[in-house]
C-alpha cells in the first residue's frame, strides 16, 4: 500500500492511514477505507468499531485470535502482545496473514500515537480508525499534533475520508444540507462557552444552517443562543446514530425527528448523547412531506424547476 510519492529513501517505511469510517457499520463505509483496514498490519480501534468492523470480515473474528510470540512482525510496547493484552492482540487473517489489533481508548491515545510511529518506522502499515470523518471532530488533528511534538517528520500520513454525522443525518432527512451549512461542536473541553456563544450566533445571523455536535453538552443553551436570532417556526432535525440503523447505541437504534426551533428544548428525551446531532435550518428551510413520511428541505437558492 505505498503511497504514490514514495521516494526509495521511503521504501523501508510503512503509512500510518487515519481512517475515517462513517458511522462504522461495513455498508456506510468507503472502498478505500475498506481497503486499508484489511491489508494494514496493524488496527487501532475502539471496541465499538472493531465490534462493527467484523459484521463483513473488515477485521476477522476475535476466534482468529493467536500467540503473538509466533508473529514474528510484532513491535514491542512494553508488554505482553498475547491475546486480548492491553498491547494488543495478534489476528490470523484468511490465507494466514498476521494482523495486531489495538484497542483505542481516549486516556491512551499519545500512547497509541507513539507506538503507531514505531511501528511505521518498522515498515508496518497502521490504521488508526475513527468514527465519522477524521477531519470533523475526529482524530487527524490529533495525530498531526502529536507528530509534531515527537519530531516525526519522517512518519508518512494520509488520511482516508469517511461519512461524518451532518451528512449521514441529513441523507435521513432528505436535502437540508443542499446551501451553506456549517457544524459547530458544543464540547467546551478545548473552547469555552463564550468562544461557542459568538460561533452559534455568527451562523445564526449569516443564515447557514448550523450542525450542532456533542448535544449532550449544553444543547439547550445551543439553541437558546439561535432563538436570538432566528424564528421559532424554523425546521429542525434532532437524529441519532446516523447510518447505524438498528445497531444505534444511544437510543437503541437509529432515529430522527423533524420540529422546531421553538420546540427543540422540549425533546430532552431523544438527545441520547455522543451520537445525537442536531441540524437547524435557515429561513429557506422547509418541510416536505410525500406519502413515505416528512422530509427537510434547503434550497440551494431560489431556483424554481426550469432552472435546471
Amino acid at each position: 500500500m505505498a503511497r504514490a510519492d514514495s521516494t526509495a529513501a521511503d521504501e523501508d517505511l510503512g503509512t500510518l492511514y487515519v481512517v475515517g469510517i462513517g458511522p462504522g457499520l461495513p455498508h456506510a463505509m468507503t472502498q478505500r477505507a475498506k481497503d486499508v483496514i484489511t491489508a494494514a498490519d496493524c488496527v487501532v480501534a475502539s471496541n465499538l468499531y472493531q465490534e462493527f468492523l467484523r459484521r463483513d470480515g473488515t477485521l476477522p473474528p476475535e476466534s482468529a485470535a493467536v500467540d503473538a510470540a509466533t508473529d514474528g512482525g510484532a513491535v514491542a510496547t512494553g508488554g505482553e502482545d498475547g491475546p486480548g493484552s492491553e498491547s494488543g492482540t495478534v489476528l490470523e487473517r484468511p490465507g494466514g496473514r498476521r494482523q495486531t489489533l489495538i484497542r483505542s481508548t481516549m486516556g491512551r491515545q499519545i500512547e497509541l500515537a507513539r507506538e503507531a510511529f514505531e511501528r511505521v518506522r518498522a515498515g508496518q502499515d497502521v490504521a488508526h480508525v475513527s468514527g465519522g470523518d477524521p477531519n470533523v471532530y475526529g482524530k487527524s488533528d490529533l495525530l498531526f499534533t502529536m507528530a509534531e511534538a515527537e519530531a516525526a517528520y519522517d512518519v508518512p500520513i494520509e488520511v482516508v475520508p469517511g461519512v461524518t454525522a451532518a451528512l449521514g443525518g441529513a441523507a435521513n432527512m432528505g436535502a437540508p444540507l443542499s446551501n451553506d451549512f456549517c457544524t459547530i461542536s458544543l464540547s467546551d473541553k478545548w473552547r469555552g462557552w463564550d468562544e461557542i456563544e459568538e460561533k452559534l450566533r455568527a451562523a445564526a445571523i449569516s443564515g447557514f444552517v448550523i450542525v450542532l455536535y456533542n448535544c449532550w453538552r449544553d444543547y439547550q443553551r445551543a439553541i437558546d443562543v439561535v432563538r436570538e436570532e432566528r424564528a421559532d417556526d424554523v425546521p429542525v432535525g434532532i437524529f441519532n446514530d446516523a447510518g447505524r440503523g438498528d445497531a444505534g447505541r444511544n437510543l437503541e437504534d437509529e432515529t430522527f425527528t423533524i420540529t422546531t426551533l421553538g420546540e427543540a428544548n422540549d425533546h430532552d428525551d431523544e438527545v441520547g448523547g455522543m451520537g445525537t446531532s442536531i441540524l437547524i435550518g435557515n429561513h429557506e428551510t422547509a418541510v416536505w412531506e410525500n406519502d413515505h413520511g416528512k422530509h427537510l428541505v434547503t434550497p440551494r437558492g431560489g431556483r424554481d424547476v426550469e432552472d435546471f
